[in-house]
């Protein structure tokens, strides 16, 4: 496949156009390239975590305990971190929408085949090939939109794609839950993948043309390894990776295992009720878009440990017996997260001079690699002791995650 025809003519970018400032907002360009990567992170947070409203499902059927069918999650973040470096150094010589156009069929023609897949071992090795793919999306996203977004308003465009993303995970659980309710979880996961590939359309459809790409080619790999080498040298770069695999580790376990708890006596959810928790994606897509301004004004590490201490507040109510305290705790919880991840990651872009999308890559590797083994350790810990045991453990993550924070990021940053 020649990824030279995934998108609009001049979309990989030779040289960038010298007279270039960036998108900004109001103008067309600006909408479009939003409109996009919504689309894009449609296809791919659908997609991705598609399953995780229906893990107990997946379990009765298929025979396996809570932290095996939270595999079917894990393998697939597995996957994807381990794609977002090739992928970033892909982009780095076909330009960065010619890349996700790729990433986002293909993971559109895993997602496809995953119902289908006639055993659990066959289920988790497509699962894993369907993240590998949609390692090309969040691996680029945001070195496109620095790329093409004017400098001053680049943080604000990165909470704006998180909200976004947001959208799509909320989409994907929402439809996939009741559909399985009626169905089974297989045809839940296939009317998800049915829509990405409507959305991954309209993105190759609607991304600008990129004006502030610069290609890279004719390097031999010692080059192109040289260019992690700033990125493990920056201990704010390193402090940020931090931040992502803890917390989003903390994040996806609280997804993965709270569908259990509700599912099993007192509360006895159906799975359609189960997916209705993710409404409390809502507040992400809220704490994402305001973070931005709070943070020039605060100063991004303020912002971001303030709403990690937001997280393990939410987390906190969980443990409560009434469902209304649990869902309050949760949208608490889900606030907290995303208002962390857009600053962590937003800060990620500016913070890289050069290799900008390895830099993002590698926020994205630690992010989806705490989605994997977090998520997955703390299925182990659920099972043996319960809820309770396994949100204090989890707490303790969020302050590690706030000590390293203090300790490595600089204290008032609203330029950078």
């Amino acid at each position: 496949m020649n990824p030279a025809k995934l998108a609009p003519a001049g979309a990989a970018g030779h040289a960038p156009d010298s007279s270039w400032a960036g998108h900004r907002p109001g103008t067309p360009g600006y909408r479009r390239l939003l409109a996009a990567l919504a689309c894009a992170g449609v296809a791919t947070f659908a997609q991705l975590y598609s399953l995780q409203g229906l893990l107990p499902l997946v379990s009765r059927e298929l025979g396996v305990t809570a932290a095996q069918a939270s595999l079917t999650v894990s393998v697939a973040t597995v996957g994807l971190a381990v794609a977002v470096l090739p992928w970033s150094f892909a982009s780095d010589r076909w330009g960065r929408v010619r890349t996700m156009g790729l990433a986002v069929i293909l993971a559109t023609v895993f997602g496809l085949l995953v119902p289908a897949a006639p055993t659990f071992e066959i289920l988790l090795a497509l699962r894993f090939l369907e993240g590998a793919a949609l390692g090309g999306i969040p691996a680029l996203a945001i070195a496109y939109l620095t790329e093409e977004v004017s400098p001053r308003h680049a943080g604000a465009a990165a909470g704006a794609y998180v909200a976004g993303t947001t959208l799509g995970g909320l989409f994907g659980r929402l439809l996939a839950g009741p559909v399985a309710d009626l169905a089974g979880w297989r045809m839940g996961t296939l009317a998800v993948s049915l829509s990405a590939a409507v959305a991954a359309v309209f993105f190759l459809l609607l991304a600008p043309r990129p004006r502030g790409f610069v290609a890279v080619s004719g390097e031999g790999f010692g080059a192109v390894l040289g260019r992690l080498g700033p990125q493990f040298r920056s201990g704010p770069l390193l402090a940020l990776y931090a931040q992502a695999f803890l917390l989003m580790g903390c994040f996806v376990s609280v997804y993965n295992y709270l569908g259990f708890r509700l599912e099993a006596p007192p509360y006895l959810f159906p799975a359609s009720a189960v997916a209705l928790l993710f409404l409390a994606y809502l507040a992400g897509t809220v704490s994402s878009r305001i973070v931005a301004g709070l943070a020039a004004r605060w100063g991004k590490r303020t912002v971001l440990l303030a709403s990690t201490g937001v997280m393990a507040a939410g987390l906190a109510l969980t443990l409560a017996a009434p469902v209304a305290l649990i869902l309050a705790g949760l949208v608490l919880f889900t606030a907290g997260f995303f208002g962390a991840h857009s600053t962590a990651s937003g800060w990620t872009g500016s913070l890289a001079s050069t290799g900008r999308a390895q830099a993002s890559s590698l926020y994205n590797l630690s992010y989806y690699a705490g989605s994997s083994l977090i998520g997955w350790g703390a299925g182990l810990v659920f099972q043996h002791f319960g809820w309770g045991t396994m949100a204090g453990a989890l707490a303790v993550l969020a302050a590690l995650a706030a000590a390293i924070a203090i300790a490595m990021l600089p204290g008032k940053y609203p330029t950078h």
